[in-house]
């Protein structure tokens, strides 16, 4: 079926939302930038102070938190535990490279 052969209303909606989707993918990416931000203060001080660049302890609250933060939201804990994980690994990285230089 080509974009001529969709109901005008359809193509309205979908047009419209997906530019809620591109609108919510914004700010997703800009509020991963302002928590980078946050975290790479987080491994400065890590640093200076020669603690570990992983927190075990925290990383379990944190992962527990967001779960039930996703439970509520009606989203997939297992799918909101793996994006969290995927970020720790990241910041993980960056404190690592922070503690090195």
């Amino acid at each position: 079926m080509t974009n001529s052969e969709i109901d005008p209303s359809v193509q309205a909606e979908l047009a419209r939302l997906r530019d809620s989707i591109d609108n919510i993918d914004a700010a997703v990416v800009h509020m991963l930038a302002e928590r980078f931000k946050c975290t790479q203060q987080v491994g400065r001080l890590k640093a200076e102070h020669r603690l570990p660049p992983a927190d075990p302890a925290r990383e379990a609250q944190q992962i527990a938190r967001l779960r039930s933060l996703a439970e509520s939201a009606k989203l997939d804990p297992a799918f909101a535990e793996k994006l969290l994980n995927f970020i720790i690994a990241e910041v993980i990285r960056h404190h690592e490279t922070i503690a090195r230089s």
